[in-house]
């Protein structure tokens, strides 16, 4: 079983200010996605051994409270929050030292990948912004999978991006890391994709401060988002719960 017991979640935005430099792997977890990898093996591999997780959801941070996990997340540090951090970071470094590092979009469709580009243009003039939409298919053919990496190895970029739906962006980065030869951080960032290219919107601050944005995704898309947030919020109770009865006999089964 996928168990939040076996996670090293990080604990805060600040955390992300303190992440080590190069080859490194940022992954989120948040209630959909803890359910998901409850059946899927590759991605709750992808997800236990990736180098850095962060709790996008406060539904995660308020279960690793009740189970008493070893990893105790303060707050909810979503997709955005470490692009935004990742990106103004390595703004601020390129204009200190008047250079023009690459930061690499692989994911969406070509009309999200140019709203993006035009955005940081103006939010981060020092960074050159290279991008690659993939074929749009539920899994990539083995010469796809094949110019997708070269032509982000090509980039040399300084940061990557990854972003297609989860689990496919994480199952599709972990199965290839060996592959990309680069010396930056990766991070899996689905929806930041469309939040940042305006395709999407985001809820209002006051649905985010209190841990309403599930909420107001599903009022604004029923159609698609019922089943994720009304039938996968009841599940994801019933998983933590599971964890809970069997992290008890376990423990009483070893005293």
């Amino acid at each position: 079983m996928f168990s939040l017991y076996n996670l090293n979640i990080l604990s805060d935005k600040q955390a992300l200010s303190g992440l080590p430099e190069g080859k490194l792997l940022i992954n989120t977890i948040n209630a959909h996605s803890y359910n998901v990898a409850q059946e899927d093996a590759l991605f709750a591999e992808a997800l236990q051994n990736g180098d850095v997780l962060t709790p996008d959801g406060a539904s995660i941070v308020h279960a690793c409270r009740y189970l008493h996990t070893p990893s105790q997340p303060r707050e909810r540090v979503a997709g955005w929050d470490v692009f935004i951090y990742e990106m103004t970071a390595l703004e601020k470094r390129a204009e200190a030292t008047n250079t023009h590092p690459v930061v690499f979009f692989m994911g969406s469709s070509p009309d999200v990948l140019q709203r993006i580009t035009e955005r940081a243009a103006l939010d981060f003039p020092y960074l050159k912004i290279v991008t690659y939409s993939p074929p749009y298919k539920p899994e990539f053919t083995t010469d796809e999978d094949a110019a997708i990496v070269r032509a982000i190895n090509s980039a040399h970029p300084d940061l990557l991006w990854i972003g297609m739906t989860a689990p496919k962006q994480e199952k599709w980065t972990y199965t290839h890391w060996q592959q990309l030869d680069i010396h930056c951080h990766v991070g899996t960032i689905g929806a930041v994709f469309d939040f940042y290219a305006g395709t999407a919107k985001r809820a209002p601050l006051w649905w985010q401060r209190h841990s309403l944005e599930w909420l107001y995704r599903l009022i604004k898309e029923p159609r698609r988002m019922w089943r994720r947030y009304i039938i996968g919020n009841a599940l994801f109770i019933r998983n933590v719960l599971r964890e809970k009865s069997e992290n008890g006999c376990r423990n009483t089964n070893a005293g």
